[in-house]
């Protein structure tokens, strides 16, 4: 008969995000400098903690980095990794509880290609834990941004770990 993988300890999956101090501005080529400090995701943490979350299905192509974490909190740990997909590239943040299990998540920057416009998004965390994000617009070669399509939103950590527009 054969055994069931051991589950990895969740201790192990924040480890692979290193800490960073606020305020973070997630921006079009900011994952590159994530891929080249940080550990690759083992296939296990992966599996274990980001795919049964994903909204979208992976396959063999997609990609995960890991970005950064917050600085540790009494209730849960907020961290956010890099998901890049075909026409897809995407800044997800996630929030745990103390035990590894999932309490939200909620993509807040990255940039997808529907056939028609190419949309970027570009989000600022703050030290408040508020998270400004900037949307726009533009052909699908990127030669003409049109600002009528820009649109902002603010979102906000809570204190239960819940991520929700910021009031």
């Amino acid at each position: 008969m054969e055994k069931a993988p051991q589950k990895a300890a969740f201790s192990a999956f924040l480890d692979r995000f290193p800490q960073v101090e606020l305020p973070v501005t997630l921006g079009e080529d900011t994952h590159h400098t994530f891929s080249r400090n940080n550990k690759p995701l083992p296939a296990q943490l992966i599996e274990q903690y980001i795919l049964p979350a994903e909204e979208e299905e992976a396959d063999d192509l997609t990609e995960f980095v890991a970005c950064f974490r917050l600085e540790t909190l009494p209730a849960y740990s907020a961290l956010v990794y890099w998901r890049a997909g075909l026409y897809s590239y995407q800044y997800i943040l996630m929030t745990f509880d103390k035990k590894g299990d999932l309490i939200d998540r909620r993509v807040i920057a990255g940039s997808y290609y529907d056939e028609a416009n190419l949309t970027q998004s570009v989000a600022t965390l703050t030290e408040d834990r508020k998270i400004f994000v900037v949307s726009g617009q533009s052909d699908p070669a990127g030669d003409h941004f049109d600002p009528a399509t820009s649109t902002t939103h603010q979102f906000q950590l809570g204190e239960d770990g819940r991520i929700g527009e910021a009031v």
